[in-house]
């Protein structure tokens, strides 16, 4: 039976955090901090992120933003224009990273194109967004692109009811139980999850049950198995 299937992007089809978390570790070194361990600082960060990203959104841009905020937060020594600058460069060669699908995700989809409706549904900057995706050669495989500001159940409802989709044959894929998995079941879909190593700490959540249907796979591949 032919399915609706809405897939996230980062850390999805391709390594995303990974390169968040270089950037963190060289701002880490730089910062030079006394006192505080990495964790300390992380959690300085993932404060001011959180509260940033419900203003600004997400991306390497506002990455860098965040980064030099919590730099002027915790800095011990005199801030100069060129450290700010250095701050927010550790951010912006984010962009500069080789593009790495996941193995087998271009595979999957192309197995997965030819029997289903496939939509890449992501979040973030749409600029930065768009440019990943075209890096990537994956974007023939979707019938449609949806870059939002913020992927929660309201968006998901937007989404189904512009594309026509029919809620119960429509899934809901990706590594992040906070922005692909509850809110997609919130919504009334039914949800894949895919987990990650790296996802980022401020996408992971319990997974709340919902009225949808729930399959956990280990790999992108494994959804061969089921579609």
């Amino acid at each position: 039976m032919r399915q609706y299937l809405i897939i996230d992007a980062d850390d999805t089809l391709w390594e995303n955090n990974i390169y968040f978390e270089r950037a963190f570790d060289e701002f880490v070194e730089f910062l030079d901090h006394s006192s505080l361990s990495p964790r300390e600082i992380r959690d300085v960060l993932d404060e001011i992120e959180a509260a940033n990203a419900r203003i600004h959104g997400y991306g390497s841009l506002n990455f860098g933003r965040n980064l030099r905020q919590c730099y002027q937060r915790l800095v011990e020594r005199e801030v100069e224009p060129d450290d700010l600058r250095t701050v927010m460069g550790f951010a912006e060669r984010i962009l500069e990273c080789p593009m790495e699908v996941i193995e087998g995700v271009a595979e999957t989809l192309e197995y997965l194109a030819e029997r289903h409706e496939l939509t890449l549904f992501t979040k973030g900057h749409d600029e930065e967004q768009k440019l990943k995706l075209g890096r990537s050669g994956l974007g023939g495989f979707f019938r449609h692109t949806a870059i939002v500001k913020e992927k929660d159940a309201p968006a998901y409802r937007r989404l189904v009811d512009e594309r026509g989709m029919q809620p119960e044959c429509t899934w809901m894929i990706g590594n992040s139980p906070k922005s692909d998995i509850n809110p997609a079941l919130e919504a009334g879909l039914n949800a894949v999850y895919v987990p990650h190593p790296h996802t980022w700490v401020l996408e992971k959540q319990e997974i709340r049950a919902g009225s949808g249907r729930l399959l956990r796979i280990e790999r992108f591949t494994g959804l061969r198995g089921h579609f």
